[in-house]
């Protein structure tokens, strides 16, 4: 029996895990030999591929000078120069950053963050979160609080978790528009109307609903919250932790709808997934509710990991690469190969029967099927293949690397088609 204890994994019954011994590009390689294209991109973060001398070296430097110090009551060049860089990518008026170590611990901040800022502001009756159906924030208690509470995986724990408020999921497309958009942002307004006054917060995945099935909306439908947020005087919170760092298309999924909320926390591509790490942006509003003579104003968080100056050495080159190798030009490269094989390509495998949707947003692209039981042997047919693909529920999907060649991609799509019949 393993000591190690896997993640979503039945132990008992599950077979043993491949063992990875390294990787190079947008593969990794098996302890038996085997070379994988990762169609996944180990949960979407390592954007970059493997073993990119880049940001290798960069690790290697710093390790060289200093592995990591405490934030509280000290500083270091690296986390001072990521939290700038950061506040120049990132939508305009997210001038504060705080550090944390992974996606839901940023969001854990984000939350605190939100309710303190009600309690300092002179509304300590706004303390519930507002949440959207089919999302998923990650999986420590306050976030899994927040998450679907009846499609999502969390259901088990539901005497156990605060009770929060839920809108119901935009069902309006990307590309609709505004008045195909005009239920669903009618929806939010009336949770809004009902609930506002114990609300602090409105928590939202931005354009894509990640890993509660990969629904992707519309941009109107985060204008208009960025609107009725302002009316209810309730904060505005983007869960970016997928989305971010070019995923949709753009820098951040927010810059499609050229909306700044009031908190944005990012995660995964941070990184290119070399190490954990994560930050959560406030605009001045937000961090001016911290500032007090009172030192009990100050905001109540600090984890010890925060701003460890590996992660943010390794962040700092991971920007630095995605501007100067024009990142944003290789998603779109890779959407266009996404849209003309999935959606261009309406073979007799697309009308498969039990297909309910093709979407495509960015580099992010998914065929949903109507039982889960569709997709059981993807992994196995697709490893034949050489390729890594592993569908979750009724989603069969693809969040590649960015330096994946469109000669990978179709690799890709031909296995995803492939199993309908292609």
């Amino acid at each position: 029996m393993s000591s190690l204890w896997h993640p979503y994994s039945q132990m008992q019954t599950q077979p043993p895990a491949p063992e990875v011994i390294g990787g190079e590009g947008p593969y990794f390689t098996l302890a038996n030999e085997e070379h994988l294209l990762d169609a996944t991109c180990s949960w979407w973060c390592m954007i970059h591929g493997y073993r990119h001398p880049r940001l290798v070296k960069a690790i290697q430097s710093q390790a060289d000078e200093l592995c990591h110090v405490m934030l509280g009551g000290l500083t270091h060049d690296p986390a001072s120069r990521l939290a700038d860089e950061l506040v120049r990518v990132t939508p305009a008026g997210l001038n504060h950053v705080f550090f944390s170590d992974s996606g839901s611990v940023g969001m854990e901040v984000a939350m605190k963050m939100a309710v303190q800022y009600q309690v300092q502001r002179g509304r300590p009756d706004k303390y519930r979160m507002l949440s959207l159906m089919r999302a998923y924030h990650g999986d420590t208690t306050g976030c899994m609080a927040v998450c679907d509470p009846e499609e999502g995986m969390h259901s088990l724990f539901a005497g156990f978790l605060p009770q929060h408020h839920f809108a119901p999921a935009p069902t309006a497309p990307f590309n609709a528009s505004a008045s195909e958009a005009s239920s669903d942002i009618q929806a939010l307004r009336e949770v809004l109307e009902a609930h506002h006054h114990e609300i602090a917060a409105l928590l939202m995945e931005p354009l894509l609903q990640a890993a509660g099935g990969l629904n992707m909306t519309s941009p109107y439908y985060v204008q208009a919250a960025r609107e009725l947020c302002d009316e209810f005087n309730v904060l505005l919170v983007f869960d970016e932790v997928a989305t971010g760092f070019g995923r949709t298309g753009q820098w951040f999924a927010a810059d499609h709808a050229n909306v700044t909320p009031d908190i944005m926390v990012l995660s995964k591509g941070l990184t290119g997934g070399y190490l954990g790490h994560a930050a959560t942006l406030a605009t001045s509003h937000v961090y001016d509710a911290f500032l007090s003579a009172d030192d009990e104003h100050a905001f109540m968080h600090g984890p010890t990991f925060m701003g460890n100056p590996l992660a943010c050495r390794v962040a700092l080159e991971s920007l630095a690469i995605f501007e100067e190798e024009d990142y944003l030009g290789k998603i779109a490269t890779l959407n266009g190969i996404l849209r003309q094989e999935l959606l261009d390509d309406t073979g007799n495998w697309s009308a498969h029967p039990n297909i309910e949707d093709i979407r495509v947003l960015g580099a992010t692209a998914v065929i949903e099927v109507d039982d889960p039981a569709v997709l059981q042997g993807v992994k196995e047919y697709a490893r034949q293949q050489g390729v890594w693909i592993r569908p979750f529920g009724r989603w069969l999907y693809t969040m590649p690397a960015y330096i994946t060649t469109p000669d990978e991609l179709r690799r890709i799509t031909d296995v995803m088609k492939g199993w309908f019949g292609a």
